[in-house]
């Protein structure tokens, strides 16, 4: 199975208009969204081509393929405007062996971390910069973010496949490897 992960869209129909063509072209079996969907915050400048409706109809035409976790930003009002789960606030998956803790990073995350065992890893975005760390034998990932990059990061995601995490710019280029 080839995940593509992504966080930090925050209503920008632009940038998620590209991650969907990113998932075109690496041909993932599902998208791992690390939440901040639809709205931008009010700490972030509206990101470019600010349109949660249109956002919003863009992953609901793939919402078989998306799993998801809640940011910091996403609301009760956003879940209506979704047709697929979006609230909750952290995913746990075992995929290669691993146990991968999915979460948006604000409540769970580097600060706060869930209880993890050697070989875990734990995927988190809010930061807005890609990071990957080894803690005590735990990785620690963070895709970075689809429209609001920070720290002088590019857009990015990430992918996972056959054990090994991508990192890559919202046009496809690699700039990372990571494997478990």
């Amino acid at each position: 199975m080839k995940l593509l992960i992504a966080s930090d869209i925050h209503g920008s129909a632009v940038f998620c208009q590209s991650l969907m063509r990113a998932w075109d072209r690496e041909r993932a079996d599902r998208l791992l969204l690390l939440g901040d969907l639809l709205y931008h915050g009010p700490r972030n400048d509206l990101p470019e081509g600010y349109d949660p409706r249109r956002t919003a109809e863009m992953l609901n035409q793939r919402r078989d393929g998306i799993l998801c976790v809640r940011g910091n930003c996403d609301a009760e009002v956003d879940q209506m405007m979704l047709r697929f789960p979006m609230l909750a606030e952290y995913a746990l998956l075992s995929l290669s062996g691993a146990a991968l803790y999915a979460c948006h990073g604000h409540a769970l995350g580097p600060d706060s971390p869930p209880p993890l065992r050697r070989g875990d890893v734990l995927l988190y975005g809010h930061t807005h910069v890609p990071a990957w760390e080894d803690r005590d034998g735990c990785l620690w990932l963070n895709p970075g973010s689809v429209s609001i990059p920070k720290n002088g990061s590019a857009r990015s995601y990430m992918t996972f496949e056959n054990g090994v995490f991508t990192w890559k710019t919202l046009a496809g280029d690699a700039f990372h490897r990571l494997a478990l």
